[in-house]
């Protein structure tokens, strides 16, 4: 929002929320219908077109915003090496109005322009006027738009807005407050309502126009540098006519300088150009990949769970193992996905985040947990994370932590196979469970006499129990492999607190996976559940406590518990 908020700062369909796209439904029922029922001479291609359009604009953005995401995470020719804040994601999430915009004035536009019917796939000369109407007047005009919009009475009321975001995303060059769009539109109507009333327009010079802006804009805004600079040393006269990420990022920066808005010619002729654009262009080139300290290496969890990546919807990336109704629409699309990672993939970074001076990497290894619990994929997995391993060690990073199924006994043992493997690793392998285990022992009262342990045991359970022991708690276990496998864990003087077979009268249970029903039932009311495992039980007692610890808190790239550990 801007510091001021003038007239017309928000949409008019802001309080339709996530239902706005409904306002297009009678354009869309009306071309669709037409289209089929029409003779073939007398359909309207370009009329039916602009909604489908309309959705490949969406994916085209989307792309770019996953792009951006994942050079950001690895720091490779950042332009300005700073963390984006969350209130700049949410602020940023409403960039599909200007499509929906755009989309509502042409269907609008088509109806009012009979010359808007009918119209061809191409025709050269509409595209020429297209480009150099862009190249003229509106360059021009937006230009001066552009220094009039930093001056101080329009800027607080509108323009504010779109700087509040010094590191930008692609889709920060369409967050503007609505009065500004309007203004903005009727720049992009000037070659395209010259060609709709002379009849050169096409459909390929609508869709290309549209197309190279929002190219341009996405390019503009992505934060890293990736124009290489043979472009420029080839043909020269490129800078005056194509700008690059890094010369509006120093816009966004410096406020003052870097006007233009695809094509620097005019900062050269009206002495805009920043100082710094030459040198702060071969400096984003030359930035090297920024190296981890610390990598978490974490893997997929249900097939929806790719959708909730933060390299793709931040939305539902905000609300990790949630779903929504449109999801179920992407199931052609998810299935797929299930399979090119059962046959291929390789593992991918998906986020950074620096604390003080580490810098903190979560890597996914590109399978689902439902593939962990089949024997026969076992080897591939092994050497998916094997090969993460390796890399990580190869890129210098001190510390790997193993998330979820990566580490799981059956699979690798908490990571102990690779270090047999590769006895000459200088990278640490940590699963996260000494901070777990920690957790979990502070939060049982010390003055806590008994504790029951229930469900199948791991590495935390094993090590929370002995704990218990040694400290005077007595532990209960129903099961005689597990009594046996504690009793040779603990010395002769902590033995005693081991009690086999025991009763259900414990007031705190340790729950580990395949704790089933009838033993909950079993429990005293108002008793208190701690999950010891990746996963949460479910809650079966109303009258009882659920305690959440780190050892069930899924997905690891919200939670990274092993980081932690490692910090």
């Amino acid at each position: 929002m801007a510091s001021k908020p003038g007239i017309l700062t928000n949409w008019p369909w802001k309080p339709l929320g996530s239902f706005k796209w409904v306002i297009l439904t009678p354009w869309i029922v009306h071309s669709t219908y037409s289209f089929i029922v029409n003779d073939p001479k007398k359909r309207d291609l370009g009329y039916f077109l602009i909604f489908p359009y309309m959705l490949v604009r969406m994916l085209h953005d989307q792309i770019w915003i996953t792009l951006s995401r994942h050079r950001t995470a690895k720091g490779k020719s950042r332009i300005v090496d700073k963390a984006i804040e969350f209130e700049q994601v949410d602020r940023e999430s409403n960039w599909d109005d200007q499509i929906l915009f755009n989309g509502i004035l042409f269907y609008i536009g088509h109806n009012l322009l009979p010359e808007a019917s009918q119209m061809p796939l191409w025709r050269l000369d509409g595209v020429v006027i297209t480009a150099l109407l862009h190249a003229g007047p509106v360059e021009f005009l937006y230009y001066w738009l552009h220094r009039a919009l930093h001056h101080h009475f329009l800027y607080s009321r509108y323009h504010s807005h779109h700087h509040s975001s010094i590191v930008t995303e692609p889709i920060t060059s369409v967050i503007h407050p609505f009065a500004e769009h309007i203004a903005y539109f009727l720049l992009f109507a000037i070659p395209l309502y010259s060609t709709v009333v002379t009849r050169t327009a096409s459909i390929a010079s609508y869709a290309g126009y549209l197309a190279y802006i929002d190219f341009m804009n996405n390019l503009g805004h992505c934060n890293f540098e990736f124009i290489p600079k043979s472009i420029f040393s080839t043909l020269p006269f490129l800078k005056y006519i194509m700008y690059t990420p890094s010369f509006h990022s120093l816009h966004h920066t410096q406020f003052r300088t870097n006007y233009s808005l695809f094509m620097p010619i005019y900062d050269y002729i009206y002495g805009t150009m920043d100082n710094t654009t030459d040198r702060t262009y071969e400096t984003s080139l030359k930035r090297e990949e920024i190296s981890a300290d610390v990598v978490h290496l974490t893997h997929l969890t249900t097939p929806e769970s790719i959708f909730h990546l933060r390299l793709g919807f931040a939305s539902l990336a905000s609300k990790p193992q949630s779903s929504t109704w449109y999801l179920y629409l992407m199931w052609p699309f998810t299935l797929s996905s299930v399979l090119v990672t059962w046959f291929y993939g390789q593992t991918f970074l998906i986020e950074r985040n620096v604390f003080k001076m580490l810098n903190l990497q979560s890597w996914v290894i590109p399978r689902f947990h439902v593939q962990y619990l089949f024997k026969w994929q076992s080897e591939t997995l092994n050497k998916l994370i094997q090969d993460a391993i390796l890399q990580a060690e190869a890129s210098k990073a001190k510390v790997l932590s193993l998330g979820l199924s990566n580490q799981a006994n059956s699979l690798n043992k908490y990571g102990e196979l690779y270090i047999k493997r590769f006895p000459e690793l200088k990278i640490k392998i940590v699963d996260g469970s000494s901070l777990v285990v920690a957790i979990v022992l502070n939060s049982i009262p010390k003055e806590a006499s008994e504790v029951l342990l229930c469900g199948k045991p791991n590495k935390v359970s094993y090590a929370i129990a002995t704990a218990l022991c040694e400290r005077g708690t007595k532990v209960t276990t129903m099961y005689k492999d597990e009594y046996d496998d504690l009793e040779l864990r603990l010395s002769n003087e902590c033995k005693k607190n081991l009690v086999f077979p025991g009763s259900y009268t414990a007031k705190i249970w340790l729950v580990g996976d395949e704790c089933n029903e009838a033993e909950q039932k079993k429990a005293q009311k108002e008793s208190l559940f701690i999950p010891v495992s990746q996963f949460p039980p479910k809650k079966l007692r109303k009258d009882c406590y659920y305690q959440s610890t780190p050892a069930m808190i899924a997905p690891p790239s919200l939670v990274n518990v092993d980081s932690c550990e490692v910090l």
